[in-house]
C-alpha cells in the first residue's frame, strides 16, 4: 500500500503528536487517590465528628483539600473507618460519648449513641452520607472488613451481657462460664447498595426469655484491645497489665461470615502492654509498649512480636523472636507492610505528656529471608512525623506514606526510597510540604485508590 505525500505528512504528524503526548503524560500531575482523615472536632451544632479529605498528587505526593470536605462523620467521636467494595463505600465507626459528654467511655460510664455511618465515595472524592447502623454491644472501638469486602466486623469493648447479667448468657455459653466479655458484631455488605445487615451467631444459641435463638454477636474475652483478620481467621488481642495479654482465635467463613471458636481459651503472649495486632507478609504482629532487653541491656522501650498461625488457630513465635522497636521511640500503635513486601513500618505515638521520654515517629524494617527483620539504616533520622501519629497509610502508587498526627493536628507525608526503603520528608524530594493542617486532632486515616 502506498501513501500520498499529504497522507504521509498526516501520519508523521499524528505519530509525533502521540510521542509528545506519551512523554508529557509521564510528567503530567494527576491525582492517584484520596486520603481521608477522621477527627473529633464537632461539625457545627450536631456534636458529630468530621471527615477531612485530600487528593494525592502522583508525581509529588502533594495533598490538595477535596472541595466540600470536611463533612460530618455521622456521629460523635469517630475512631476508625474502612473502605470496601472496590472503594465505593466508606464506613465510619462513631464511638459516641458518655454521660459527661466526652469520649472517655468505660464499662461503668459507657458510650451512648454509637453507630456506623455509611458514605458513598463520589466524583472527585466527595463523600455522601447514606445510612447508619448500630452494633450489638457497647463501647465499639475497632472496625475491619474481610478480604473479600463482603463482611464488616466491629469490636465492642462490652457485650450486652455486661449490663444484663443472667444465669445463662452469651458470654457463658460461648466462653466457658465467664459472666462478662467483649463482643464482635458482624455485618454482611450489600454489594450494590453498601447497606449492612446483621449476621447472627449460628454457633451459639441462647434460651433466655423461654425460647431458643441465635446470639446476635460473637463473644470475645473481657478487655479486648484490638482485632485483626487473615484470610481464614480472626484474632482478638485482649488483657490488662495486671492479667497479661492473650490472643483469642476465631475461624472465619468467607461464605456466610460466621466466626467459629478455634480454641476454648485464649493463648497467653507473655506481655502486659499490648497495643495492636496486625497481619501482613504472612505474619501476625503484636505491638507491645514495654521494654525489651537484649543480653541484659534495654534495647528499646517497646517491641514487635511476630507470629505464624499453626493448627487450630494457635500462634507460634517467629524464629526472629521479639524485635526491638526503635530505641528513640515508644508506644507503637500501628504496623504496615508496604505493598511490595520488602519493608514494614511502625507508627509510634510516643508519650502524650512527658517530653523527656522517647519521641513519636516511624520506625522502618527490612524483611529478610529467613525472617530476621532489621531496622533500616538511617531510621528514624529521616522518618519524621508530627506529634502522636494515629495511623500510617501508603498511597495507591506505592510511592508515599502519610500519618495523621493528634498532638499537632496535622498530616505528614514521606516518600519511599525504592532501593533502601528509607522514608524522606516530601520537602526534601519533591518540594511538597511535609505537613498539612487539620481542623482539630485526627483519630484515623485511610487511602482510597479509586478515582471517581
Amino acid at each position: 500500500m502506498k501513501f500520498k505525500k499529504f497522507g504521509k505528512a498526516l501520519l508523521m504528524s499524528a505519530l509525533s503528536a502521540g510521542v509528545v503526548l506519551s512523554v508529557t503524560s509521564c510528567i503530567q500531575n494527576y491525582s492517584v487517590g484520596y486520603l481521608y482523615v477522621t477527627g473529633t472536632v464537632t461539625a457545627g451544632t450536631s456534636g458529630n465528628g468530621i471527615i477531612s479529605g485530600f487528593k494525592i498528587d502522583h508525581n509529588t505526593g502533594f495533598l490538595t483539600p477535596i472541595n466540600g470536605l470536611p463533612v460530618s462523620s455521622g456521629g460523635a467521636n469517630p475512631v476508625r473507618a474502612v473502605l470496601i467494595d472496590g472503594s465505593r463505600f466508606l464506613y465510619v465507626l462513631n464511638r459516641g460519648i458518655n454521660k459527661e459528654g466526652n469520649g472517655n467511655c468505660t464499662t461503668a460510664d459507657p458510650c451512648q449513641n454509637s453507630n456506623i455511618t455509611q458514605f458513598e465515595v463520589g466524583a472527585n472524592g466527595i463523600l455522601t452520607a447514606q445510612e447508619t447502623f448500630a452494633t450489638q454491644g457497647v463501647n465499639p472501638f475497632r472496625i475491619v472488613p474481610d478480604t473479600s469486602g463482603g463482611y464488616i466486623y466491629v469490636l465492642d469493648h462490652d457485650s450486652p451481657d455486661n449490663y444484663n447479667q443472667s444465669s445463662q448468657d452469651g458470654c457463658a455459653l460461648a466462653l466457658g462460664g465467664v459472666q462478662t466479655c467483649g463482643d464482635i458484631t458482624a455485618f454482611q455488605v450489600n454489594q450494590t447498595t453498601g447497606r449492612l445487615s446483621l449476621v447472627v451467631n449460628n454457633q451459639v444459641t441462647s434460651t433466655l426469655g423461654g425460647g431458643t435463638s441465635s446470639l446476635t454477636y460473637f463473644p470475645v474475652p473481657v478487655n479486648p484491645i484490638d482485632m485483626v483478620m487473615t484470610n481464614i481467621s480472626m484474632y482478638v488481642l485482649s488483657g490488662t497489665p495486671a492479667t497479661g495479654d492473650s490472643a483469642f482465635p476465631y475461624t472465619y467463613s468467607p461464605t456466610n461470615g460466621q466466626l467459629t471458636v478455634s480454641q476454648n481459651s485464649s493463648q497467653p503472649l507473655n506481655i502486659t502492654q499490648g497495643t495492636a495486632i496486625v497481619y501482613g507478609a504472612g505474619y501476625i504482629f503484636v505491638l507491645d509498649n514495654q521494654p525489651i532487653t537484649v543480653n541484659g541491656v534495654v534495647a528499646s522501650q517497646s517491641q514487635i512480636l511476630p507470629y505464624t498461625a499453626i493448627s487450630n488457630g494457635a500462634l507460634q513465635a517467629a524464629v526472629s523472636g521479639p524485635i526491638p522497636d526503635d530505641a528513640n521511640q515508644s508506644n507503637p500503635i500501628m504496623l504496615t507492610v508496604e505493598n511490595k513486601g520488602k519493608w514494614f513500618y511502625v507508627a509510634n505515638q510516643g508519650p502524650s505528656s512527658t517530653p523527656t521520654l522517647p519521641l513519636s515517629g516511624i520506625a522502618g524494617y527490612v524483611i529478610n529471608s529467613p525472617f530476621q527483620p532489621s531496622e533500616i539504616a538511617g531510621t528514624p533520622i529521616n522518618f519524621g512525623t508530627g506529634g502522636g501519629p494515629q495511623c500510617l497509610a501508603e498511597d495507591p502508587s506505592n510511592q508515599y506514606f502519610y500519618t495523621a498526627n493528634a498532638l499537632d493536628s496535622s498530616v505528614s507525608g514521606q516518600e519511599i526510597n525504592e532501593q533502601s526503603g528509607n522514608l524522606t520528608p516530601l520537602s526534601q524530594t519533591s518540594k511538597a510540604p511535609d505537613q498539612y493542617s487539620l481542623t482539630g486532632p485526627p483519630t484515623w486515616c485511610l487511602v482510597d485508590g479509586r478515582i471517581g
